[in-house]
Formats: C-alpha cells, structure tokens, sequence
C-alpha cells in the first residue's frame, strides 16, 4: 500500500487489499491512523481486562515490543500478547457507506474489537488484512483496542525454529477506509499475451452488495505511463458469471514494456456506473511484460536474456525491529538497486506492501515467498492457516509487475514441530496441493522451493542449498555444483549464498580452509556441527567474503546459460539461533550492517553490477596494518569502471585494464611496498568515455609486530549528534594496538548518560568481539553535569575506566 498520496482502494479476497495509484477518489477515502495508540503488555486475554490496565503509554504505529530485546545481552526475547488501544474520532457517520481497519501487516494473531465489540481478526503475520468495523462505530469517539499474540504456536507458519525472529505487534501502517455499501471488488489485472507488438489485457472485478446489478455497468480506462488514455470499455454488470465481471481489451498496440532499465507502469481505472452516473472508482498498477526460464538454460523478460543478478531481504532494521518505516523500507530497495541488482528473494516471508510498490517503480524482480520454513508439516490445522496464508499472499500482490514467482517454502522440512512431520510422502502431497493453488490462482507465474529436493519436480524453479566456502569445501568449487544442478534441474536457480563477515575485521592471510576442507564438495551437510567448514574455523573477515563473492561473481557473469543466484542476505538481520556470533544474536551475512553501512563486499557486487561509475579501494575499514619491511602488500581496487590507475604516495603504479575473468577484483590489483608510518593510496578509474572517478585510502604501516594483548584503552570523539564515540583498543606491553585480537569485550556506561545498546550494530552492542584489535560504541550522555563515566573489560584484562567531561 502508498502511503504517500490520497488513494482509492479496492477489496481483494480474504479482506485484502489492492490499492490504488490515483490522487483523488470522491468515492471512497482512505486514513491512516498510525499516530498517538496507547500500548499495554498486560497478557489478559479478556478486553474489559486489558482495558482496564494500568500500564498504558503513548506510542506511533509501526511497533513490536521485540524492537530492542529480540537482540540484547537476555537469552530469549518476549513471546505472548499485547494491547493497543485508540480513541478514533468518525465524525457523521453515513448509513450508505462501509467502514473498515486496513492492517498492512500485524504478528502473529490478531483480534480487533471496536466499542468492545470484536470486530473480527486474523491468524498468521506477514500478510494485509481487513476488518470490517460498519456496525460497531457510531458518529464521535469510538475506542479500538486490538489484541496481538506472537506466542509459539506450532499451527501458523513459520516456525519457531526459523533463523530469524518472529517480532510480536502492529508492525506496519493501519488506515481507516470507507467505501460506498454497493462498491467495486477483487480487481486483478492479467496480461495473457504481451509482446513488443501488442498485448492484452483482462480487467476482473466483483461487486460487493449488488446482488442486483440491474442497470449498473462497469467502465474501464486504460492509460499509459504518461497518463494517456489507449484503451476504454464499458460493460453491463449484469453480465457477470459467478458475480464477476471480466473486461478485455485484446489488442493494445506497441506497448511500453515493464522492464529493469524502464519499468513503465500503465493504470486501469474501474468505474461503477448507475443512470450514467459514477457511484464508485477504483484504480491500480500494471505493467506489461512476459518472462520465461528455459529448460535448462536461461532466464528470459520480454524475449531478452537476463542474468538473475540477486539478493535476499529481511524485515527489520537497527532499533526498531520489524517496524520498519516506508522510508527505510524504500531505502533499503534503493541501495539493492544502486549495487545494481535486478532481482529480490524476499526472505521468508512477504513483506510491507512499500517493498512491492518499489521493485515495481525501480525495475527489481521478485521472489516472493510463503513462509513456510522449517518445521515441517503440520495437522488439518496447520493446513488450512497454511494454504489460506498462501491464497492470501497471491492475492494481495497479484497485479505487481515486479513478482515473477511465489515460492512455496524454504527448508520445510527441517527440524519438524510435528510427529511424523517430515514424512516425505505427506509431504510431497501437501506441497503438490500448495503448487495447484498457486496456478489456479495466478498461471501466469512460476512456483518455487528451497532446499526441499524430493520436491524439485513439484514446483516449477528449484534452488538446492549451495554454500560452497562457508557451510562446505571451498568457494572454488562452485562452478562445479552450478554445472551440475544445471544439468540436473529444469529451472535452476540458485538462491543463498555467502558467509558472515565482521566489519572492520581484516586479515593479511584469510582462513581458506585450502588443505583443511574437501574442495570438490558444494552441498552443506545436513549436520552441519559434524563436519569441518569455514562457518566453523573461518575468522569472519572482511576479506575473505570479498575474495568469496569475486569469485562466485566471476563465474556467474561469465556462464551464458545459467539462470542467476541470489546472494544471502543483502543486511545482517537478528537471530535467536545465533546468540554466540560477533555481535550476538545477528547474523552477519548482510552487504551492509543492520543499520545499512555498506561493507567491503557490497563493493564487490557494484564493481560487476552497478552503472554509475565508481572506485573502492579494499579496504576503508582496514587503515592500520603491519608486516616486514620488505614484504609486498597486494592491493585491490573494485570498480566498474574499464581501467584504473592506482597512485601510492605520489607514484603512479601504472594502468589495469578490468577483466572479470581475472581473479581477484577483475585484475585491479596491485603489489605495494609500504613505507612505516602514513601512505596514502589514490585510484584513478576511467570509463570507456573517458569519465573519471577517484578514491583515495589513508593507511598507517608499521614494520614492528605486535606482542600478546596486555590491556584495554579508551579513547572518545564527540559525534555531530552531541553523543560520544567511545573506543576500545587492546595494546601489548608496548602499547602497540593488537590487530590480531578478536575477543569479546564489553562496555558499561557506569554514571552521566547510557549506552547505545541493543542495536545489534558495530556501534550499537554492549557486548562485541574485537576488529582487529578495536571496536567502538556510542554512549548518551545525560542532562546532568555528571561527567560520562565508562568502563570496558572482558575475561582477560579487569575493567579499563575513563571518564569524560561534558
């Protein structure tokens, strides 16, 4: 759903919603009403009870109570009820008109009583949902309070035992809509044929409160881009065949294709006519374009080949968990696609309504998914949430151009909640009736599933599970897995890969696991704490992910026949599986950190992928290093630009021409003799037009090695916000800091302000393991005159004190 304009909306099956794109609608109006809810965490199941707690406070929608303690120092994280409640002012309430609250999304299960009243409800996350409140309100103040429960519940997917959190709350928009009682429902718009010629086009919708539909007519207008008319159709709505009507339009010639560079994105609006006369609108989005994954060959949008050049998202963000605003959720989109990017698994579930509306106005294709992951199948209950979850998904973002496939599930069989959960024939039967529901409904796009194998022939795209270089062997033995599964599966698509990386963590000589692991493997073992792998003994730095993505790079980019992969996950998200990792309880797979700081590797992906022209020396985060004097330094640049020069204290090292067949960084490398003390690194990088871009790299090099951690030291900088940056270093007897260090520290802000905590960011975790012998966290102070004081200590050192004068 837009929350940026004045829209018209119309009703989807299952109380979903599409909205529309127009700025006006006379007939219908839309509110929302995220602003100043009141918030209780009384458990009370009972609503006179909760209504007469004491523990209410204000709050803004979005919000989930697991905003800061999905990711804090406690084991666990808050799983059960809360209430919210608001005082919604309907001012003149009209006997002609139907009322409604639209939930864009609210975690898990959901009851919403009006006047203390229930109103009605819904049952599993991740989804929009209705409730249609005409009966319950009066003219004047009218109290909503609406129960959410995010307690285990093995019957609603996704599991518990899920790698990711399931945050409790209302954690996306509410709005108040009204319609007119007799008003236009279920529009979907299909594109049976489009080509660069002409295409068609099915406009669907039902009426809603109109058993009689005598007289009344349905009308269509088809406009451009631009917001030209080309196409208009008036029907009589007593045509309708099962209380629908159908309106095509068969021939709309030389249509502007949906594409990635171009996503054009034509508007129907619908028209409910009565005597000639307008009695209710709607409108939404499309755009027309066709896609195909050839037999064992490639992927194919508008009869171009198209490299699947993709990441995966989590919803959530620093500070706030899931309840994420429009605004980061269109940021995070923006940077996917400035990295150059084309296609999204949106992991694993489907997300705000805002994530659709961006993919379809920046050119990102979709991967949208049921979440369905791990825990196996369930009884008749479980069944029903299930399959009703997936009619649900379909529903609401059908006419999204961006969507290209509904995956069925991830992993399900994993772990099973159930007895008997993980029987393969069961299973197999229930995942068949999922892939027939998914082309009853939508036979225009494609199904898919991870890492279920005795599936594969199920679904139409299958992704195995692929972690070559983390879960097992070696990142050089991915061409072999991709040649094999090509081989093997019809449509291939690889999705998930990667490995965990610290930021600010580097390493003159990566753990490769080169003569520790078995090279020639590509699949993880199913018992991944049995065997030997990079997950286990790597040193999570930054380099060796950068090495890891080049390399997968360098043979996807090169191979003509494959479909694409999909690289996990494009930010560090929160886990209640990971609670011993460098920041605890995040994993830390994420191009960028969960606040959305770019890592090295986010470089990696733009020096393939992105158009506009740029350099990065590897690294900005790795500006104090050591070695022999007379030892070589290998330095990468990543660009995307033809060639590049690379400067060193005033001495230009001459010219590199980019080659992706080269490893590494595509043959921008360079062998440096560092001086002791300060070097300074330029890059030059010039287009094919003769555009140059530049970077430049500060590096302090010492010849001397450090000896074994003796101490903690402590150090600030005042931040442009007035917080203080507090660093943590450890040092040797000689007071050199120790870059091989990597253990955990924490930090306690004992007097005059607090810690920023509970972020599960590299500044924002109280307790952190060490990058490179340093770490730092951001500390509050308060309105006092008490002096900041600070403390840092772990097992090895006692606590390191300093104070800081405001």
């Amino acid at each position: 759903m837009s929350k940026k304009s004045v829209l018209s909306i119309t009703v989807f099956l299952f109380g979903l919603i599409v909205v529309a794109q127009s700025t006006e609608n006379p007939y219908r109006t839309e509110r929302n009403i995220n602003a100043s809810w009141m918030y209780s965490e009384n458990a009370s199941e009972n609503v006179v009870d909760a209504a007469r707690a004491e523990d209410w406070h204000e709050i803004d929608l979005p919000h989930t109570w697991n905003a800061t303690d999905a990711v804090d120092m406690t084991p666990g994280y808050r799983r059960g009820n809360s209430w919210y409640k608001k005082t919604l002012d309907i001012q003149d309430v009209k006997a002609d008109q139907v009322y409604k609250l639209y939930f864009e999304g609210s975690n898990i299960t959901t009851e919403v009583f009006v006047n203390g009243v229930k109103a009605g409800g819904h049952v599993g996350g991740y989804v929009g949902f209705e409730v249609d409140i005409t009966e319950n309100i009066k003219s004047g103040n009218n109290e909503i309070l609406v129960r959410v429960d995010n307690g285990y519940n093995r019957d609603i997917i996704p599991s518990q035992k899920s790698d990711f959190f399931i945050y409790g709350g209302i954690t996306r928009d509410v709005w108040l809509l009204t319609e007119p009682e007799r008003h236009l429902t279920h529009l979907k718009l299909t594109t049976p044929s489009v080509s660069k010629k002409s295409a068609s086009l099915v406009v669907s919708a039902k009426l809603a409160n109109g058993e009689n539909a005598s007289g009344l007519k349905v009308k269509a207008v088809v406009k451009d881009p631009e917001g030209k008319k080309v196409a208009q159709k008036t029907v009589d709505a007593s045509s309708m065949e099962n209380g629908e009507v159908q309106i095509a339009f068969e021939n709309i010639k030389r249509p502007k294709l949906w594409n990635l560079s171009d996503p054009n994105l034509y508007t129907v609006d619908l028209s409910l006519l009565e005597g000639g006369n307008t009695v209710d609108q709607t409108s939404d989005r499309f755009g027309f374009r066709w896609f195909e994954f050839r037999d064992y060959g490639a992927f194919y949008l508008n009869g171009e080949r198209v490299l699947l050049r993709g990441t995966h998202r989590h919803e959530e963000h620093a500070g706030v968990g899931a309840a994420v605003s429009n605004e980061q959720h269109r940021k995070d989109m923006e940077m996917i696609k400035e990295m150059g990017a084309n296609f999204v698994r949106l992991g694993h579930y489907s997300q705000d309504p805002e994530i659709y509306k961006a993919c379809d106005e920046l050119g990102l294709l979709v991967w949208d998914e049921l979440p369905w992951c791990r825990g196996g199948l369930g009884g008749e209950v479980w069944q029903e949430n299930t399959k009703r979850l997936l009619r649900e998904m379909i529903h609401q973002n059908y006419n999204h151009p961006s969507i290209i496939i509904w995956s069925l599930g991830n992993e399900m069989y994993w772990l099973p909640d159930f007895e008997n959960g993980d029987d393969i024939d069961r299973m197999n039967a229930f995942l068949s009736e999922l892939n027939n529901i998914s082309h009853e409904l939508d036979p225009n796009r494609k199904t898919a599933i991870r890492k279920y194998y005795e599936g594969a022939d199920i679904v139409d795209v299958f992704s195995p599970s692929i972690w070559s270089g983390w879960y097992s062997g070696s990142y050089k033995s991915y061409q072999k897995a991709i040649d094999k599964y090509k081989k093997e599966y019809k449509s291939f698509l690889h999705a998930e890969y990667g490995g965990s990386s610290h930021l600010g963590r580097h390493s003159e000589n990566p753990i490769t696991g080169e003569g520790v692991i078995q090279s020639d493997g590509w699949e993880e073992s199913i018992v991944q704490t049995e065997v030997a792998n990079i997950a286990q003994i790597g040193d999570w730095s930054e380099n060796y992910i950068v090495d890891l993505f080049d390399w997968h790079l360098r043979i996807t980019e090169t191979d003509s026949d494959f479909v694409g992969n999909a690289q996990w996950a494009f930010k560090d998200f929160g886990t209640p599986l990971r609670p011993e990792n460098a920041i605890p309880y995040i994993n830390q797979k994420g191009l960028v950190d969960r606040e959305g700081n770019p890592k090295d590797a986010f470089y990696v992906f733009k020096s393939y992928w992105a158009d506009e022209p740029f350099a990065y020396i590897e690294s900005h985060t790795w500006t104090e290093r050591q070695g022999p004097e007379d030892l070589a330094r290998n330095i990468s640049v990543y660009s995307n630009c033809q060639n590049v020069n690379l400067i060193h204290n005033g001495k230009d090292l001459g010219q590199k021409t980019k080659d992706i067949e080269t490893f590494p960084a595509s043959g921008l490398n360079w062998d440096i003799q560092f001086k002791e003390g300060q070097n300074e690194l330029i890059a030059v990088a010039s287009t094919s037009d003769g555009e140059k871009v530049t970077d430049t790299l500060q590096v302090n090099y010492r010849y001397t090695k450090n000896g074994a951690a003796k101490a903690l030291t402590l150090s600030s900088e005042k931040m442009e916000n007035g917080n203080y940056l507090v660093t943590a270093t450890a040092v040797d007897g000689d007071g050199l800091r120790c870059l091989d260090y990597e253990e955990r520290v924490y930090f306690q802000c004992l007097e005059g302000g607090s810690v920023v905590k509970d972020r599960g960011t590299p500044t924002g975790s109280e307790t952190i393991e060490m990058a490179n012998g340093k770490i730092s966290i951001e500390m509050v102070p308060d309105a006092t005159d008490v002096p900041l004081k600070v403390t840092v200590l772990n097992q090895s050192f006692k606590g390191t004190f300093m104070t800081i004068e405001k």
